[in-house]
């Protein structure tokens, strides 16, 4: 029986620190587990992310297509973990096609993690365990850790409360993957708060490494990896802010938000 592991999010949750060190200790976790991250299906991962912003049958059928190519492309391994943030859908703080604000993952969320399941099943059989597996953090420094990273990488023109002002219902990604069990039972669901890993060498990966129960010895041969994708400064969020309201051209805005990076 083929056990699978769905990292479907979310993002800020310390995603990018968890597949960099499984990424760099891919060989050396081999006997456990085969280990794949968004480099490995890109296609996939694109298509989730733009069904969330274009939620249109035909963009969900894209995605199943291209999930179950990259499936069946892969070779045969007792335990795989799939690792991709956009398996939840967008981003909150980005808009649909239609300029809705999303302020949820839980509408793609559910119907990304329903094709999932099913391509899962259709190349491993019926009697594949799956696990989805979702980091966590608190809702209020995740939402900043949000709206920083929107404010580098799209011209988001609102301050800091004027952003959180139009969360007014906001779950949080706890409270998120709370919601995403009751809908996704009877398949598992696993979750792990990124303050609960925060000194842990392994860093948030340490909480799929312990639900695999990998050996100590293992664990104490792997290589760590620094840190990535961490927030600017506040001067530098500042800065940005002043750059979005300021400069309409996008491709003059993006050159200038990389020189100041």
């Amino acid at each position: 029986m083929t056990r699978v592991i769905v990292h479907a999010g979310f993002h800020k949750t310390g995603t990018t620190s968890l597949q960099d060190f499984l990424n760099q200790n891919k060989s050396a976790l081999a006997p456990y587990m085969a280990y794949y991250g968004k480099m490995d299906f890109l296609d996939a991962g694109a298509h989730a992310r733009i069904y969330a912003q274009r939620p249109f049958p035909h963009r969900l059928f894209k995605f199943r297509r291209s999930l179950r190519a990259f499936l069946e492309s892969i070779p045969n391994h007792s335990t795989i973990v799939l690792s991709r943030e956009t398996f939840s859908g967008g981003m909150p703080g980005h808009r649909t096609l239609s300029g809705r604000l999303m302020t949820s993952y839980q509408r793609p969320a559910k119907r990304l993690a329903k094709v999932i399941i099913q391509e899962i099943r259709r190349r491993f059989g019926p009697e594949a365990e799956i696990t989805f597996f979702y980091t966590t953090r608190e809702r209020e420094d995740w939402l900043r850790s949000v709206y920083g990273h929107l404010l580098r990488s799209i011209r988001l023109t609102d301050d800091y409360e004027s952003f959180r002002a139009r969360f007014p219902q906001l779950l949080g990604p706890e409270a998120e993957a709370q919601k995403l069990t009751r809908a996704l039972a009877p398949v598992q669901v696993v979750t792990a708060s990124l303050e609960a890993y925060a000194t842990a060498p392994e860093g948030p990966a340490a909480a799929l490494l312990d639900m695999l129960a990998i050996p100590s010895a293992t664990r104490n041969a792997l290589r760590p990896v620094p840190r990535r994708n961490t927030a600017n400064a506040p001067a530098v969020q500042a800065r940005f802010l002043r750059l979005n309201r300021s400069i309409r051209n996008r491709s003059k805005l993006k050159a200038t938000k990389n020189a100041l990076l």
